[in-house]
């Protein structure tokens, strides 16, 4: 199968989109597939695509204002030229708003079924950064996943919300871990040494340093006695944070082997984002043996076993968030129980298992329109 993935975002950008887009290209040329992959031109001076698997066409693009590490494409002919190029089965459109819409009239007008896979809460983010919107922001998502021959979902909340807000055709794609890469065993004691001199309990997040992220909640997990917070990433809230959060340790943003080693050298994993169409991040902790304290809202619902892998708390509630982490900071016990817990849950979780669910979606997409060709 030949398959075109348009992305807004493809490493080396730190995001779930760009690592999504990345392990589906790597799951399809394991599988025997061809698929190129389309993306927004990185920063300059950012590393060349040498660990893609396959071939990358890079369109133009301008930093977001105000959120440089968000690149956004220009218009321009090689998206159309890639297609026409590559001549795939499939377009597949990884979270559309942009260079997806593009992609999108590119496929329809060359007669190529596409998949849109939904990963960003638009209308979350319309709250956040304009305190309104939220209505137009719907009206662009079901605009562009009404025009896919079929859209995929990464939980039954982002599901359920694509189903009230009108759009068709919507089913269930979860996202897979790595579960070699993050594992228990690489805890960390010089590590955790350095991070927490004197014993504390670690409690870590992970994820863009951003509004819409409310990383400010773990102030209440700061002033904890015994608990260092740890903070991972970066972005347009850093400066704020470093204020917001007094004693918190800030180690920017950081990836592969060494990320997993952070994770599992946490004692606890927090995540503060209300707006998560999945949340990777909680996956991957849990996959690193480390219990999670999540909002009981979009992705984290389906993640976190409430009181048998970690806590689901009142979104936005700081106080909520305080009190989880207090008393799981008492209860050692308990940690190690939800910290076993998590691990295998997410075992069956990689992304070979969730990557041959797609190509079946691929599957079902390409029979449909033969079915209606053949009519």
């Amino acid at each position: 199968m030949r398959v075109v993935i348009v992305t807004e975002s493809f490493p080396p950008d730190v995001n779930g989109v760009a690592h999504c887009a990345l392990q589906t290209a790597r799951h399809l040329v394991d599988r025997g597939h061809h698929p190129l992959v389309v993306a927004p031109a990185p920063a300059p001076g950012s590393a060349p695509d040498t660990d893609a698997p396959c071939r990358v066409v890079r369109t133009p693009s301008l930093p977001l204002p105000g959120y440089p590490q968000v690149r956004v494409a220009l218009p321009s002919r090689r998206l159309a030229a890639a297609l026409l190029e590559h001549r795939p089965d499939v377009v597949h459109l990884a979270s559309p708003f942009v260079l997806g819409v593009r992609g999108m009239a590119a496929a329809a007008k060359l007669g190529i079924p596409a998949v849109a896979v939904y990963q960003t809460d638009l209308a979350g983010y319309a709250r956040t950064y304009m305190g309104a919107g939220e209505a137009a922001a719907w009206r662009r998502i079901r605009s562009v996943h009404a025009a896919a021959d079929r859209t995929l979902a990464p939980s039954s909340a982002a599901l359920g919300d694509l189903e009230t807000h009108g759009v068709p055709r919507v089913r269930l794609w979860p996202r897979g871990v790595d579960t070699v890469r993050f594992r228990p065993d690489l805890r960390d004691e010089a590590l955790r040494r350095e991070l927490a001199p004197d014993g504390e309990l670690i409690v870590g997040y992970v994820g863009r340093l951003a509004p819409e992220k409310h990383v400010e909640l773990l102030v209440g997990a700061c002033g904890l006695k015994g608990v260092k917070v740890v903070v991972v990433g970066d972005g347009p809230s850093h400066a704020h944070l470093t204020e917001a959060l007094p004693g918190a340790v800030f180690l920017g943003r950081r990836t592969g082997d060494d990320l997993a080693r952070i994770f599992a050298s946490l004692d606890l994993f927090v995540h503060t984002g209300p707006f998560e169409t999945f949340c990777q991040t909680v996956q991957e902790a849990m996959a690193s043996g480390v219990p999670v304290v999540a909002p009981a809202a979009g992705g984290p619902l389906d993640l976190v076993a409430h009181g048998r892998t970690g806590y689901l708390v009142a979104p936005r509630d700081a106080g909520a968030v305080q009190e989880a982490v207090r008393e799981l900071a008492a209860n050692p016990a308990r940690r190690s129980a939800f910290g076993a817990a998590a691990r295998t849950m997410v075992e069956g979780r990689t992304w070979a298992a969730v990557g041959d669910q797609l190509i079946a979606h691929y599957d079902d997409v390409l029979a449909a329109r033969r079915t209606v060709v053949a009519a």
